[in-house]
């Protein structure tokens, strides 16, 4: 592992996903914040450190629905990825679509991974574990310093 801990950003609006999401990180063996928001425009707010996200932390890594309220995950994705202070934040689509255009999309906006929504909580706990193994054991996260 290279950090000792990690900030994670859940950007979800369905409040089932989101429980179950929250409930498979909790195994992952990774002293770790977990932060959840509702829709594209908090989840802007948090990255920029908006309204009452003044103190919010530079995330780690993000797990990004599609299908969201008032700015779509397209939308958020795009935004991050073209973002100087944003772009280097690994960005994992985790949707129920299986859309060949979504995740072509998605790949294009610079999505770093694209998994679609297990259907159960077991299913979630092996996506996790992977994901843990994958992103905080073999893979060295950036920074939280400013690039100017």
């Amino acid at each position: 592992m290279n950090k000792t801990n990690i900030d994670i950003l859940v950007i979800e609006d369905n409040p089932g996903d989101a429980l179950l999401l929250k409930e498979a990180i909790k195994i992952i063996n990774v002293f770790h914040e977990l932060y959840i928001v509702k829709d594209g425009e908090e989840a802007m707010n948090f990255l920029y450190r908006k309204a009452e996200y003044e103190q919010a932390p530079r995330p780690d890594l993000i797990f990004l629905d599609l299908n969201l309220p008032k700015k779509d995950g397209r939308e958020v994705l795009f935004e991050i990825k073209s973002k100087e202070e944003l772009k280097q934040i690994p960005v994992v689509v985790l949707t129920s679509s299986q859309r060949e255009e979504d995740i072509s999309i998605c790949y294009s906006l610079h999505a770093n991974s694209y998994l679609n929504k297990p259907i159960d909580l077991d299913q979630f706990f092996k996506i996790m574990k992977l994901i843990e193994e994958y992103w905080f054991t073999l893979v060295k996260l950036p920074g939280k310093y400013k690039i100017d």
